[in-house]
Order: C-alpha cells, then sequence, then structure tokens
C-alpha cells in the first residue's frame, strides 16, 4: 500500500535507513568500545563494567572459544541466564567468535530445554548456576552437547559483594538445587585462560546469522527465528532512526528489567543504546520490585522498557513515586498490549508519555512506534518504522480498503530469513509475494497509525509472554486422568491474561491440584494454567475441532 504513514512522521524521522551500513553487529559493537571507552556499560548489582573493559572481557571469552574449545563460524552457542553483567559478555564475544547465538529461557523445563538445543544443534551452553539442575536433567537427551560452562550470580561483581551474594543465594535462600555434570567449564576460567590466547577476528557478511531466536510464532510449535546480522542492524538503525532527536545527549541511562534473552530488550536495550554509548542498569529479578526501585534509585535515568504488566507494578508501589523522574525522556511500552488507564496514570507520575510499540521475534522485532513527540497516550502501536512496508489483507490475502480490519502483514529488511530447519512453517507465514503474516488483526487509519484490533485468535499473552495452548494440552492430555483438555486465556489483573484449563475426565478422582502440580513439573511457570474446571464435554465443531472461542466467552468473568 502507499506509505501514508509518512505524512505523520516527526520532523527528522527519515523515510528510509541504510540496513547495509556496517557489516556485522561485531562491527557496531567495537566502533561503541572504540567510541565510548571510558563510559559506563553495564552495571548489575552494585558494579559497573565500562566499554572497554566490556570490549577487553568479551574478547577474551571469544579468544577462549575459539583457542580452546575449538568453536568455528556458524557453530551454535546458548545463553541460559537472566539479566548479569555475564550476559552480554558472553553474548558479544559468542559473536566476536563466529559463532550464533541462541537465548534460552532460564525458567524452562529440561523437556523445552532439550527440544531448543536439539532443534538448535547448539553444542555449546552458558548458564547460571541456579539453572545448572536442569542442564544436568535434560543432557540423556542431549548427545551432541558437548561443552557445559557455568557461572554464578556474583561472579563478577566486586569480589567481597559477589561471595556474599552466591553464599546466600546456595545456602539461605536453596536457590540453587544440587547438580552434578561431567566435565564442567567456569566462567571465570574462561576468562582468565583466555586473556592470554590470540584472539583471531571473524570476517563477515551481514547475511551471516547472528541468532536463532526461538518464538511460537504463529503457530504454537517452538521454532527458531533465523536473524542475520543485517536483520539486527536494520532495526538497530530504525530505532536510531526514530529516536535520534530524543536521545541526543550521549548519557543515556535505560533501565533494562525485560530479560535481555528476550528480543524486545535484546535489540532495543542491549544492542542499541550499546550503539549510541548507554548505560543499562540490568535488573536481575524484577518480580522483586522494591528491590527494582532501590536500583532505580540510584540514577538519573533517562529511559525505561517493560510491558504493561510491569509499568503497572510499579506504579502500585508508594516507593516509586518517589524517584527522580526529571531526565526520563522515553518510556516504551511492547510485548504486549498497553492499557489506557495503565499509560495516563505512568503519564500523569512521571510526566513521560509511555510509548507503545509493536514487534515481532520474526522482526527482529520492531515494526511499529508512535512517534516521541507524542503527547498522550492514543491506542495504537504507531506508525511503521523506516524502510518497513506493511499492508492489512484479508482472507485471500488482498488489501482491504484503508479502515477496515484485516491481518497485518509486514515487509522490512528486519523481517527474518525463516525459521531454522523448518521451511513448512516458513511457507506457512510468507505469502507468495513475501509477505509476513503476523496472525494479527489490525486497521489502519488515513494518517498511518496501526490499530490493532485482535492478537492471534489462540495465543495467550502472560506478561508480555506467549503461552500457545497447543503447547500446554500437549502436556496435560498426557497425565493419567484426563478424557479431553482445551486451554483459553482468562483476564487476569497481575499478568493481563492467564491460561485457564477445561478439562474432561476419565477418572473421577482427578483433582485440579493435581493439574496444577502435573503441569508445574512440565512447564514454564508462566505457562502452567492459574484455573482448571472440570466440564462434562468441549463445544465442538461439526468435524470434531474444539471450540476454544466459545470456551473463552463462557470463562470470561462478569
Amino acid at each position: 500500500m502507499e506509505k501514508i504513514w509518512l505524512k505523520s512522521y516527526q520532523d527528522g524521522v527519515p523515510a528510509e535507513i541504510n540496513p547495509d551500513a556496517y557489516q556485522s553487529l561485531i562491527e557496531v559493537f567495537e566502533k561503541s568500545c572504540e567510541e565510548y571507552s571510558s563510559q559506563p556499560a553495564y552495571y548489575n548489582l552494585g558494579n559497573t563494567l565500562t566499554y572497554s573493559q566490556i570490549d577487553q572481557y568479551s574478547r577474551d571469552f571469544a579468544a577462549y572459544l575459539q583457542h580452546e574449545l575449538k568453536l568455528k563460524k556458524g557453530d551454535r552457542f546458548a545463553i541460559m541466564m537472566p539479566n548479569l553483567l555475564q550476559y552480554p559478555i558472553v553474548m558479544f564475544g559468542a559473536l566476536r567468535a563466529g559463532l550464533i547465538v541462541v537465548n534460552v529461557n532460564p525458567l524452562y523445563t529440561a523437556d523445552e530445554l532439550s527440544h531448543q538445543l536439539a532443534d538448535s544443534g547448539t553444542e555449546t551452553i552458558v548458564a547460571v548456576t541456579n539453572f545448572a539442575s536442569t542442564i544436568q536433567k535434560a543432557l540423556p537427551n542431549l548427545p551432541q552437547l558437548k561443552n557445559v560452562i557455568i557461572t554464578s550470580v556474583g561472579d563478577l561483581l566486586k569480589p567481597l559483594k559477589g561471595w556474599v551474594i552466591n553464599f546466600v543465594l546456595k545456602y539461605v535462600y536453596k536457590k540453587i538445587p544440587h547438580w552434578n555434570i561431567p566435565h564442567v567449564i567456569y566462567l571465570k576460567e574462561t576468562l582468565a585462560k583466555g586473556k592470554h590466547f590470540p584472539f583471531a577476528p571473524v570476517s563477515f557478511t551481514n547475511q551471516d546469522i547472528a541468532f536463532l531466536q526461538y518464538t511460537g510464532g504463529t503457530t504454537g510449535i517452538s521454532k527458531g527465528a533465523i536473524l542475520t546480522h543485517r536483520n539486527l542492524i536494520a532495526n538497530i538503525q530504525q530505532a536510531d532512526a526514530w529516536f535520534n532527536t530524543l536521545l541526543v545527549d550521549k548519557n543515556e541511562v535505560i533501565i533494562t528489567a525485560l530479560p535481555l534473552y528476550h528480543i524486545f530488550s535484546l535489540t532495543a536495550n542491549c544492542l542499541y543504546f550499546t550503539k549510541i554509548g548507554g548505560l543499562n542498569v540490568l535488573i536481575t529479578n524484577p518480580r522483586d520490585i522494591p528491590s527494582m526501585i532501590k536500583e532505580m534509585r540510584k540514577f538519573k535515568f533517562t529511559a525505561i522498557t517493560g510491558v504493561n504488566t510491569l509499568f503497572n507494578a510499579l506504579m502500585k508501589n508508594p516507593q516509586f513515586m518517589k524517584l527522580d523522574f526529571s531526565h526520563i525522556h522515553l518510556a516504551l511500552g511492547g510485548g504486549m498490549a498497553m492499557q489506557k488507564v495503565v499509560a495516563e496514570k505512568w503519564q500523569n507520575i512521571t510526566h513521560a508519555p509511555l510509548l507503545e510499540a509493536y514487534g515481532l521475534t520474526e522482526t527482529s522485532p520492531c515494526v511499529t512506534i508512535n512517534p516521541s513527540h507524542l503527547q498522550q497516550f492514543n491506542g495504537t502501536i504507531g506508525l511503521p518504522v523506516p524502510s518497513t512496508d506493511i499492508c492489512i489483507l484479508d482472507a485471500e490475502e488482498n488489501e482491504v480498503p484503508i479502515g477496515q480490519p484485516g491481518e497485518l502483514a509486514v515487509k522490512g529488511p528486519q523481517v527474518m530469513k525463516g525459521y531454522w530447519n523448518n521451511p513448512a512453517e516458513t511457507a506457512k507465514v510468507f505469502t507468495k509475494d513475501g509477505w509476513l503474516l503476523t496472525g494479527d488483526i489490525a486497521s489502519i487509519d488515513e494518517n498511518g497509525y496501526v490499530r490493532l484490533l485482535e492478537r492471534k485468535k489462540d495465543m495467550i499473552l502472560v506478561s508480555g509472554f506467549n503461552v500457545y495452548p497447543n503447547e500446554v494440552e500437549d502436556v496435560l492430555a498426557q497425565l493419567k486422568g484426563v478424557h479431553e483438555v482445551a486451554v483459553v486465556a482468562f483476564p487476569d489483573e497481575n499478568s493481563g491474561e492467564v491460561p485457564k484449563v477445561f478439562i474432561v475426565k476419565n477418572d473421577p478422582n482427578l483433582t485440579a491440584d493435581n493439574v496444577i502440580q502435573y503441569s508445574r513439573e512440565h512447564l514454564t511457570p508462566y505457562k502452567v494454567p492459574k484455573y482448571v474446571e472440570f466440564v462434562e464435554e468441549l463445544p465442538k465443531t461439526n468435524v470434531g475441532k474444539i471450540l476454544r472461542r466459545a470456551l473463552r466467552s463462557s470463562s470470561v468473568p462478569h
């Protein structure tokens, strides 16, 4: 369609960006490390590392991977950790060695971890001790996993504080289950050894794969979105073009509470703010709102990204009102729909508008953002970013008129190459003309603003994380006593939505507690159903397909 949104662009935002300005993310990273050498780059739990230190640590780690582990360009490398100083070091180090990074949710069960590492062909993983027991359980199903690198939460903190944190986590809070992995490697040793090894810079083209970012896509089957260096460079350039008049002082401080393994935080916080020389304040446990606010109090922060539930939780804490908001000029919300009441309350408290953005893992992630000069929440997901085309399609993939609903489709340099080793699923999400089908129902107005009308019909968004009913149903169908099962979204004040399960049972002794306990053993916590309802039968079509729509309407609270 005609780019009607360009007339609504803020002054200074170009219609196009150059996705070929750099040949790799490492070129972007190394340029920043040189330009901002002495500036703080990452802060976590009382310790700050400069760009020079991140540069040196990641170089040492890359040298170790090359020399000691003999890893070569294109090998897959998994990271399983929350927001710690270790993350940017191992991520940039792996990219510098030419590896393909596979981000792993630390909360995964052994089954979920096994699938992702086996599907990606990952040979090396680095993880925090808290999750080493999960790796141990998964090892029998992962014959290709050759190297396990382990770090403790406090390893890169100041020595005394790091020791105390590690001790308390293990012996006081009991947060580190017992584990025993043969031939384990410790991250501190890799850095110590790596500094004595020569590092061989890797030659890149921007078509090389940088990340396999796993997602359910639009179908719920976990797949690795192939994101090239060019895909991510494009999204960084698009963000830079969008905010270049807003983020100009080169001393940006961003609160990074969303996990860096999530594509939103990875690109917006880690990669983009590294490009502009910003300081990432890493929040390791954003569920601990009081501790997060204590960390925020230490900084004159200028930016924050988050999901609706995070902003809402912060504002419910009285201590949040006491923070200094005088320097904040960017609050960016994504990952799930922003609620008007939350956005308006945020602006009343901070005097900074909460800008809603939209994207997908498959688009690196950003597709649309509201203009940075927006004065108040407008209920839309904004305008397509530079060099991005969108259209709204009907069921036959014909474009619909302006203002009419249809499926949102996207083209742009940030769109993935496809799904890893999965041509069938790749074919499902691209039209014959090369449009990526998002599965989201949207409309576009005469000024180019996009409004989401419905999400993918079956997907559940729990605090910004995708939960796919098929996956939960497949697990619960294996529980003895379950005859039929269906999972739908149920509204929740804290998480936006939570899974609710409807079960037809063939064992009268099966209880809701049985179902919840079984789910906790086999699913990541946010996928565990919060509500269980036993029914005599499930509504179905005349060909036997379960009507989740009918279940959703019957389960909405009154």
